[in-house]
Formats: structure tokens, C-alpha cells, sequence
């Protein structure tokens, strides 16, 4: 059997990861995808584990021979994107395929892969929600939360590109509707 691949997108805040997380502990044979970036390593990163660490140089050179599936110059001199190579590993495996990118990243590689990838778009129940949330993180200073918030208005216009957009107003509510339908997805 042919792996698929499952492409989850969200503004910053809406619980991707978390929901991603779970997914990944599910008996579904999925496997995340590593993506490249250009930016040092942090604490205890390690190359192939958490990202795959590039110089610019390198990165820039791997964009202009047709190495990313998708890619983004997210700060200055720092690359973020995901390699075909990446994908090739896992599918070449027999196991499916999860990515947590970017709104623009997202359709990209659903453009790219067609019915083979389910797009799934974790929208939280409303900006003032979603500003609570990152309040509550406590990890940023108001002015990052205006940013992420302005940022997350313009990632929510992209909803409806995505194959199925799953509202997290409860998050065991929003991980058993993101397994049911993938598992259906993964089925068929």
C-alpha cells in the first residue's frame, strides 16, 4: 500500500501541534515530517531530529535545484520548508506522511499531491478566542500577541483551500474529529 499524506495547518494558538501530537500516537502509521531550516540550532536540537539544519548558502542552493516541496523566508536569512526528500523517506517506507506547515506551505503541497493528500485546517472558535489563548501562554509580550493575532486574520481567509476545516472549541472533541476523518481518509 502507497502511503498518503496528511497536511494540517492553523494560526498559532488554535492547538495544531497538540492535535498533531495526538494523531501521531494513534495506530495510524504516521510519521512526521522534518522540515529545513537555515536558523542555528536552539538548546538541544539536533540535526534530522528536529529540523535539518542548513546554512543559507545550502538552503538557497537546495531551493534553486528543486529540493522543497515548500519553502518560506520567514526572517531574514531564515528558511523554513520541507524537503522531497523528507516525504520520499516516509512514503518509501509504506507509512503515511504529516505535516504541521504554514497556511501557504499547506496548499502548496496539496497542490503538488492532489487526492493523495487530505489538507486539514484547525480553526479556533474566534480571534477573541484564540487571543485569550495566547494570553493565558503567558510566553509572549503583548505586542508578539498582536502580531500572531493580525497574522492568524489572514491565515483564516485561507479556510476554505483546505479540504476540511475542524473548529477546536473543545480539543478532545476537535482530536476525535481530526482521527475520524483521517481514518477514513487513510481508508478509502
Amino acid at each position: 500500500m502507497s502511503g498518503k499524506l496528511i497536511i494540517c495547518s492553523a494560526p498559532s494558538g488554535s492547538g495544531k501541534s497538540t492535535i498533531i501530537n495526538y494523531l501521531l500516537k494513534q495506530d495510524l502509521r504516521l510519521c512526521f515530517s522534518i522540515s529545513a531550516t537555515s536558523r542555528p540550532p536552539r538548546g538541544e536540537e539536533q540535526h534530522g531530529r528536529e529540523y535539518y539544519f542548513l546554512s543559507p548558502d545550502e538552503f538557497k542552493n537546495r531551493i534553486s535545484v528543486g529540493d522543497f516541496l515548500e519553502h518560506e523566508e520567514v526572517y531574514a536569512g531564515h528558511f523554513y520548508g520541507t524537503l522531497k526528500s523528507e516525504v520520499d523517506r516516509i512514503l518509501e517506507r509504506g507509512d503515511h506522511v504529516i505535516f504541521d506547515v504554514d497556511v501557504v506551505g499547506g496548499c502548496n503541497i496539496k497542490q503538488y499531491y492532489g487526492n493523495r493528500a487530505l489538507s486539514i485546517f484547525i480553526a479556533p472558535p474566534g480571534i477573541e478566542a484564540l487571543r485569550s489563548r495566547l494570553e493565558k501562554r503567558g510566553t509572549d509580550s503583548p505586542e508578539v500577541i498582536e502580531r500572531r493575532i493580525a497574522k492568524a486574520e489572514y491565515e483564516m481567509n485561507f479556510a476554505p483551500q483546505f479540504d476540511v476545516v475542524i473548529v477546536n472549541n473543545d480539543l478532545h472533541k476537535a482530536q476525535a474529529e481530526a482521527l475520524h476523518i483521517i481514518k477514513n481518509f487513510l481508508e478509502s
